[in-house]
């Protein structure tokens, strides 16, 4: 066993512990996974143990951390005093992403309003000035914040129908811009023109959008036509209301086209057409109508990984990289047969970090309690529909767990 010392400041209260904590004679004082949740309780373990100690081989990354941020030291020709009192954190986590900026700053009930009013009246007069900064701040959030981001636009866009349309344009364009920028690697202007390419996508049929959202009977030819060509005439409108960029017209002007085929063989627009597609069929199948449920997160995923050959579609499987399988915002079963919320993405595609909503007899936690779900107790066994959640929550109290 080779011990080294932790340091007490950085054990976050009420979150798993990544990795078991040990005493200073190696003594278990907590399992992985185990939530410390208050300075009491850990000032009892550092009492019993002398000091917090961890054993190099249980914990994975937070050492790697602890050695990269010695060698940077060395490197730096750090005193040997300075480098002696360097203890390793539990800050460092196996999710290779940085923790987001606090999200819960953001109005998303205003933002839907933002683009379901532009989207539904937009004018050539002050079309720039209102679209520029919407895309800016959800462009914004996506940098800062994007499992957040997820987060929110996922859970609203599950239960969403009278702003379906706007809410469904910000869900596919935040989604493209974060698989853009993380798994494609496009530089910061296609993710920009992507995202709004995306949010513009369906301008010429925002309303009916909303208004087949509500309806129960089938769509009538009319309906069925407006749905089919709307692609050309949100370009067209766009045109009108004064945007110039080719790319982004070609990728409005194709997303609604169902072209399966090799994704590094097509063009820019092209590209971005096929992402914003993919998106657009996660996104739709998320979302509940008048007339049928939402369908579970899983199988949104599939409907976007395979393409209309039923082979892998390149840009779905970008799509669920990125994401993962249980993205934030959804709902999940665990092995400890408790219902969890998704906050944020983990180390891999099935290892989230989640909440408990509802305990094993299905009654509400009160308390949304942070799981380790690589850990078997906890590791995900399902999804839950949202409807089938019988918990209210707010986005107001997810979004700082994040």
């Amino acid at each position: 066993m080779n011990l080294v010392t932790i340091n007490v400041d950085s054990i976050q209260l009420g979150h798993p512990l990544p990795f078991a904590l040990r005493g200073s004679d190696g003594a278990l004082l907590a399992q992985k996974g185990f939530v410390v949740q208050s300075q009491d309780e850990l000032g009892t373990m550092l009492a019993r143990g002398r000091q917090l100690c961890v054993d190099v081989e249980e914990s994975g990354e937070s050492y790697r951390a602890y050695v990269a941020q010695l060698q940077r030291m060395l490197r730096q020709d750090t005193n040997l005093g300075q480098l002696a009192s360097i203890k390793m954190t539990a800050g460092a986590q196996a999710a290779p992403r940085e923790r987001d900026a606090p999200p819960y700053v953001v109005d998303w009930p205003a933002l839907q309003d933002r683009a379901t009013r532009l989207l539904r009246s937009p004018h050539a007069a002050d079309f720039p000035d209102r679209f520029q900064p919407l895309h800016a701040e959800l462009a914004r959030n996506c940098e800062q914040s994007p499992d957040a981001t997820l987060l929110a636009l996922i859970y609203l866009s599950a239960q969403e129908t009278r702003m379906y349309s706007g809410t469904h344009a910000m869900l596919v364009a935040c989604v493209c811009m974060v698989v853009a920028k993380e798994m494609l690697r496009w530089p910061p202007a296609q993710v920009q023109v992507v995202g709004q390419a995306a949010l513009s996508m369906n301008i010429a049929m925002t309303e009916l959008q909303d208004q087949l959202a509500q309806q129960t009977q089938p769509l009538t030819s009319a309906q069925i036509t407006a749905v089919e060509d709307h692609a050309a005439r949100s370009e067209a409108l766009l045109r009108e209301l004064g945007v110039h960029s080719e790319l982004w017209l070609e990728a409005v002007r194709h997303h609604h086209h169902r072209t399966p085929g090799a994704f590094g063989q097509k063009s820019p627009g092209l590209q971005m057409a096929r992402l914003i597609q993919r998106a657009d069929v996660f996104g739709a199948r998320l979302a509940p109508r008048a007339a049928r449920s939402p369908m579970p997160v899983t199988a949104a995923m599939q409907a976007s990984y395979y393409d209309e050959e039923q082979k892998v579609d390149e840009a779905g499987a970008a799509l669920v990289k990125a994401l993962g399988i249980y993205p934030p915002g959804a709902f999940v079963k665990l092995a400890s047969q408790e219902v969890a919320v998704v906050l944020r993405r983990g180390a891999s595609g099935t290892t989230p970090r989640v909440a408990v909503v509802t305990n094993r007899l299905g009654m509400p936690t009160g308390e949304l309690i942070p799981r380790d779900t690589s850990q078997p107790q906890w590791k995900i066994v399902g999804v839950v529909a949202h409807k089938d959640v019988r918990v209210q929550l707010s986005l107001n109290r997810l979004l700082p767990l994040v």
